[in-house]
């Protein structure tokens, strides 16, 4: 079984996966915020669209896109704050490794779906 994964991205998924951004999170590591990428991503998708795909195709990803920095957050009123459970963890990223991310988990979940992969009992 092989799943052929073209590095050639759409200008339309990738507007569609910026799109999808949530508006009022934290700033990522590049300090764009979700509501101001999609405003530039209008402009420059093409560029974008280009660079992705040139990533996929060489498997080479930037190390600023990799770079990413874990905040521990206490959640109020818990009783125990020895427990794991206490606490959320927020993952700051940079804005267009978000969009590459959803763009891969995409296309495995579709891999999952098409070839069976999951066993369901």
């Amino acid at each position: 079984m092989a799943f052929d994964i073209s590095p050639n991205i759409l200008i339309k998924e990738i507007s569609k996966l910026i799109r999808s951004l949530l508006n009022g999170k934290v700033l990522g590591l590049d300090g764009i915020l979700n509501e101001v990428f999609k405003v530039v991503a209008l402009v420059i998708i093409k560029d974008l669209t280009k660079t992705a795909s040139r990533c996929l195709a060489s498997g080479i990803i930037l190390k600023r896109l990799k770079e990413f920095i874990i905040v521990v957050l206490r959640k109020e009123g818990k009783k125990n704050y020895f427990l794991l459970s206490s606490y959320r963890l927020i993952t700051l990223k940079n804005t267009l490794a978000k969009v590459l991310e959803k763009y891969v988990a995409n296309i495995m979940s579709k891999a999952v779906e098409e070839y069976r992969l999951l066993l369901w009992n």
